[in-house]
């Protein structure tokens, strides 16, 4: 059986993580944590903290999940390397400095980061590189993302890296090619390019499609996020996993596959 403790168990995913795991015969909730001066009301038959530092003692080795924000994800991972507690983190947003803390937290602990916990998701990182491949340079790769009005974020971390891993497939720097907006006179698209376009608007759990556009044809592959469960299942399967490994290195759904 894996321990699990949920951070911002007050949210939306914190409340459909708490429900899953304690659905989950194989799992074992034995802590819920929220912001300082939040956690009242979290009336479950586990430990309720405010402050992690103080919970972490009472549940040694439980699988820590975390889809909260940036800040506060990398601070759960210098925490949980310090009382070397694994941890599961769905938080997007992240910036190239704080996945670097994260790795170095990882060192001491084993951490798992993905932007995206849906396994339908993390298969299309692995395929979409042989679609890139077999329709060669004359397609032009696009990628268009819808998500809910509350979403913080832009462009979404799924579809930063759908795009990444369709530059990859060319051989491109990611940097050099990206275009995360167009407007005014700008002339005409450049071969090596790949634009990112951001969508928000009501409760749009999460989508993203990729265009290849030929000569004479189009092909889009979408995926379409129904439900935030689609996350939790995928976090929570990532958790079991993790109770088994090792540290030394920043885990992600690609390890799992």
């Amino acid at each position: 059986m894996t321990d699990i403790v949920i951070l911002g168990a007050k949210g939306r995913m914190g409340t459909m993580l708490i429900n899953r795991t304690l659905a989950d015969e194989s799992l074992n909730l034995v802590g819920a944590c929220e912001r300082k001066g939040h956690a009242d009301g979290l009336n479950y038959e586990c430990a309720v903290s405010d402050c992690l530092e103080e919970l972490l003692p009472n549940v040694p080795g439980a699988v820590i999940i975390d889809f909260t924000a940036p800040e506060a994800s990398v601070t759960m991972a210098k925490t949980a390397a310090k009382h070397g507690n694994p941890a599961v983190i769905g938080t997007t947003g992240l910036n190239p400095e704080q996945q670097a803390e994260l790795a170095e937290s990882a060192k001491k602990t084993p951490i798992f980061w993905a932007p995206n916990m849906s396994v339908g998701v993390n298969v299309l990182l692995k395929i979409m590189p042989l679609l890139v491949q077999a329709l060669g340079d004359s397609y032009d790769m696009e990628v268009v993302e819808t998500h809910h009005r509350m979403k913080k974020d832009s462009p979404s971390g799924t579809a930063l890296k759908l795009a990444q891993v369709l530059a990859e497939a060319r051989g491109w720097v990611y940097d050099d090619v990206k275009k995360h907006c167009r407007d005014g006179i700008i002339g005409e698209r450049p071969q090596k390019e790949i634009g990112v376009q951001t969508l928000r608007g009501g409760d749009v759990v999460g989508e993203h499609t990729m265009f290849f556009f030929g000569p004479g044809e189009r092909i889009e592959v979408t995926h379409r996020a129904h439900s935030r469960e689609t996350f939790a299942a995928g976090a929570l399967r990532a958790a079991k996993w993790l109770a088994r490994q090792k540290p030394g290195k920043l885990y992600s759904m690609a390890d799992i596959f």
